[in-house]
């Protein structure tokens, strides 16, 4: 069981989630007081001393799966296994007849026997074969097309009671694919072992996910989890502001001080820094791709929007237009995007990236917004079209700012390729970052909310972070 725990706590690690070693130790605690023969008892135990967030939760029901799973050997498994030979076509509608009876009557043998005769029926589980085991819950959900409608009332419904029928059905048929994803994984493991298994299995965290390549149920995934991140960085920018930090030496209250211990200087004194909150000035390039990335880039922001003085957004593709009020707190930001591209002026041409123009324009109509207390964030991947580049424009409005960061969703190993003028604007920027998930934005976004001195900039050769 330790040398279990062991590798299941290096999986959770490998997939992203935090578990530190004094987790790790009441895991193993929580273990010894607790019946190791129930399972679930087992999974709930490790769940509430290893994981901490909701959507953490999914990983770490795979990997226990996988590590704790019922890994029967197959000769076990056939004793109980009533099934004709694999790929067998025949009984389906039996099958799913089984199922949904088990599922509704709350049946839990039934539903486990009737699970593994569809695996084995439906899966075309082989062993030896290297195939994932996405592939093989995809091919029995599949053949398993007619369940939902047996698991529907039976009767014509209409109003709550059709609503109510239709959440229940969507409940079994998560539970329904759980079941079969879980007798999935036993199989695997019996035949090619954990660890190989949970590789195959891994996917990103939420906080992990490419935002520039996410799939649409992923980029939902992503939208769910950005408000309480946004929160809860809020809330760490606050207490982490409010504590402050040392500021300089107070010679002359360090040298008082001394005099009550014989003027040893044991107590230094400093002087109380000045926390003032910036001004922050958003500039987003939302053409193509990059839409996805500066909506969660305001959406962000503007959450934690309280630890700064003033908030100004401007979104732009080949202009550059003020978006401010499109973003504000309690916005629907599917809404408010779509009313980005048909009410603000963010393409005056083709349509394509043109950052001279951009900057040209920024600084002749909103150049005053830039102050020495102004944080400038640009979000954009540099990409001009082999257009004009306008750097020394951006070098003037960086040369009002307190200070100038730029987020690039854009693989580093791409910058300054093509197009790409990334280097010429960098050398005016206090920090250039590459900026592709959730997390990192996070470390950013606590990086330039906190009260800072100006950096000095490395204006020769521009050094990117």
């Amino acid at each position: 069981m330790i040398k279990s725990l062991g590798s299941f706590i290096g999986e959770l690690r490998a997939v992203g989630l935090p578990v530190s070693t004094a987790e790790a130790l009441d895991a193993a605690e929580a273990l010894r007081v607790i019946d190791i023969a129930d399972r679930e008892g087992v999974r709930e135990a490790l769940a509430a001393t290893l994981i901490k967030l909701p959507r953490h939760r999914a990983p770490f029901d795979v990997a226990f799966d996988v590590f704790f799973g019922n890994a029967a050997p197959a000769e076990e498994r056939a004793e109980h296994d009533d099934t004709p030979p694999q790929g067998a076509e025949s009984g389906v509608d039996d099958l799913i007849a089984q199922l949904a009876g088990a599922l509704r009557s709350g049946d839990t043998a039934g539903l486990e026997a009737a699970v593994r005769r569809a695996v084995s029926r439906l899966s075309g589980f082989q062993k030896g074969r290297p195939v994932g085991g996405r592939y093989y819950l995809y091919r029995v959900m599949q053949r398993l097309e007619g369940i939902e409608e047996a698991l529907a009332a039976g009767e014509e419904l209409s109003g709550l009671d059709a609503l109510l029928d239709r959440d229940d059905v969507a409940a079994l048929l998560e539970r329904l694919q759980a079941e079969i994803r879980r007798e999935i994984i036993e199989r695997l493991v019996a035949d090619r072992g954990p660890e190989p298994v949970a590789r195959t299995l891994r996917e990103p965290l939420v906080e992990d996910l490419d935002l520039m390549h996410a799939t649409r149920l992923e980029l939902e995934r992503v939208e769910a989890a950005v408000v309480p991140l946004a929160r809860k960085l809020a809330t760490r920018l606050a207490q982490r502001r409010r504590r402050g930090r040392h500021g300089r030496l107070d010679l002359r209250r360090t040298i008082r001080r001394s005099l009550a211990h014989g003027g040893a200087l044991i107590e230094p004194q400093f002087r109380r820094p000045r926390l003032s909150k910036p001004d922050l000035v958003l500039l987003c390039d939302v053409s193509g791709s990059m839409a996805t990335f500066a909506r969660f880039t305001m959406q962000l922001t503007y959450a934690i929007s309280h630890q700064f003085s003033r908030v100004r957004a401007f979104a732009f593709v080949d202009a550059v237009d003020e978006v401010t009020g499109l973003f504000g707190t309690g916005t629907d930001f599917s809404e408010s995007m779509a009313r980005l591209s048909s009410e603000t002026r963010v393409v005056a041409g083709d349509g394509h990236s043109d950052y001279g123009a951009v900057f040209r324009d920024f600084a002749e109509q909103h150049g005053d917004v830039v102050t020495p207390q102004t944080t400038v964030l640009v979000t954009g991947d540099a990409r001009t079209n082999y257009r004009e580049d306008g750097a020394e424009v951006f070098a003037d409005i960086a040369a009002q700012a307190r200070s100038v960061f730029w987020l690039n969703p854009e693989a580093r190993r791409f910058w300054d390729t093509g197009d790409s003028v990334m280097r010429k604007y960098a050398c005016w920027c206090d920090s250039v970052d590459e900026v592709r998930t959730l997390r990192q934005l996070e470390r950013f976004v606590e990086q330039i909310a906190l009260p800072q001195h100006r950096p000095s900039r490395k204006l020769a050769s521009g050094v990117l972070n």
